[in-house]
């Protein structure tokens, strides 16, 4: 069953343009969603239900102005049309360029839907993973597990002739450990998440999420403090792409870009970084967590090269940052948390490519300095590009081999000069989830980087 039978979606468009405006749009979805959390050692929260809603945009003089209701009726879409079209009005009601093309996307495949577990069912795996992690050793102090999935339908039309529909699934587990030992206290932290079903437990089973966090934690208690100063850094394809993520990705956006709020402004077509690095950012990976068919504008997600052999290609664009820039059309990067919020310009699967250096190579050539296999949290000042990162599992590297585990790293340095300082890139390839937090509005997404070799940065240590 669509989610625009019986609305006059043409009649809602006019009307949203009956008092001017370039560009009109309709965005539906209808979610059902489970969220369970389990912490001290009990269930904290349940969450089961479904909401469903319509947003209404209108872009008039590059302006977005922005509405949204529960009464998806043509009726109730028509009284709300009229409230932005009041906002907006501009002058001279504007039109639907051309006719719809209707499209619809069954999403990717999915094995084992997670409809067809109970609730109780869930519960149970929330419970597993709290009890298999607990279980592996007395300094494991405190548990958090949570559980999520979601099913969701969308429906975009808008002025330009788009008309698209979407089926969408999702799920994420993570398992989050606080250890401690003699007045040291460290954190373990694994998840897993993605656009599929239970299936992500055949190659994530609870017993190896719950084992990882447990045991990252555990070990970083027994480890000494890291040394600071300026030295060669590996980072593992298992450290998560925070790096590129937050010091690189979050400048290619086009909205900071256009704003000037980028380092990267007004540098396409400029060597942003050495030879050997090619940035990626690509929302057609079937079952990534930061992939769909559309985005949530209704353009095609697609793979672009933002950085290709260290030159800057392009930046990611939404359909009102590409109007900015007299583009045709968004590169698929056009994204919103819910009905609730208008899009703007987001990440999806954001990567560094793989090259052509063994990952062995990589290590063999430090003498000494430092691998990171594991990245935490950390801040970015997009204008500039300064970052500081926290490592949470990481190793010094002695002779060109893996040495003793150390605790308290920070990374620090510039997106700009981390991107043109990497002159080893591995062929392999490590992906991690997240969501990622911009404008008051969380979106889910997908980082991915092979082993690459930083042979010169700022290390933080001591502390932790």
């Amino acid at each position: 069953m669509s989610l625009l039978d019986n609305i006059d979606a043409e009649k809602v468009i006019k009307a949203a343009l009956s008092k001017g405006g370039e560009f009109a749009e309709i965005y539906i979805e209808d979610v059902t969603n489970t969220s369970i959390t389990c912490e001290a050692d009990k269930i904290e929260k349940v969450l089961a239900g479904r909401d469903r809603g319509c947003g209404i945009r209108v872009i008039s003089g590059l302006k977005t102005y922005y509405s949204y209701t529960n009464d998806i009726s043509t009726e109730g879409l028509l009284a709300l049309a009229s409230v932005v079209s009041g906002a907006a009005k501009s002058g001279e009601a504007g039109d639907i360029k051309g006719e719809f093309k209707k499209e619809h996307a069954k999403g990717f495949k999915i094995l084992k839907p997670t409809g067809d577990l109970s609730l109780a069912e869930k519960v149970k795996l929330v419970k597993k993973g709290n009890e298999l992690c607990r279980g592996y050793d007395s300094r494991v102090k405190q548990v958090k597990v949570i559980y999520g999935d979601g099913y969701k339908k969308v429906a975009v039309v808008n002025s330009n002739g788009v008309w698209v529909e979407e089926d969408r699934d999702s799920i994420l587990y993570l398992c989050q450990a606080v250890t401690e030992e003699n007045g040291v206290i460290q954190t373990g932290y694994e998840p897993v998440g993605g656009a599929m079903g239970l299936e992500i437990f055949d190659d994530n089973p609870i017993e190896k999420i719950a084992e990882t966090a447990a045991k990252r934690g555990i070990m970083m208690l027994g480890a000494r403090k890291a040394p600071g100063g300026t030295m060669s850094v590996v980072l593992s394809s298992d450290a998560g792409g925070t790096m590129i993520h937050e010091a690189v990705g979050h400048g290619l956006e086009a909205d900071l870009a256009n704003e000037g709020l980028s380092v990267y402004a007004g540098r396409v077509g400029d060597k942003v970084a050495s030879d050997v690095v090619t940035v990626i950012d690509d929302g057609t990976m079937p079952n990534k967590r930061g992939s769909c068919k559309f985005d949530d504008e209704g353009t095609p997600m697609k793979n672009n090269v933002l950085v290709e052999n260290g030159v800057l290609k392009s930046y990611m664009y939404d359909i009102l940052s590409s109007m900015k820039e007299g583009r045709n059309e968004g590169t698929g990067n056009g994204r919103r948390e819910s009905y609730r919020h208008k899009p703007i310009v987001r990440m999806t699967n954001t990567i560094i490519a793989p090259g052509k250096s063994k990952v062995e190579d990589v290590l063999k050539s430090v003498d000494n300095g430092l691998l990171v296999k594991k990245m935490g949290g950390g801040q970015v000042n997009t204008v500039n590009g300064e970052f500081v990162f926290d490592c949470t599992e990481a190793y010094l590297i002695e002779n060109g081999k893996i040495g003793e585990p150390v605790r308290g790293a920070t990374l620090t340095g510039t997106g700009p000069e981390v991107l043109n300082s990497i002159d080893m890139v591995a062929d392999d390839l490590g992906f991690s989830i997240g969501t990622c937090g911009k404008c008051g509005q969380g979106v889910p997404v997908t980082d991915a980087i092979p082993t690459i070799r930083i042979p010169e940065i700022v290390v933080g240590g001591g502390v932790g």
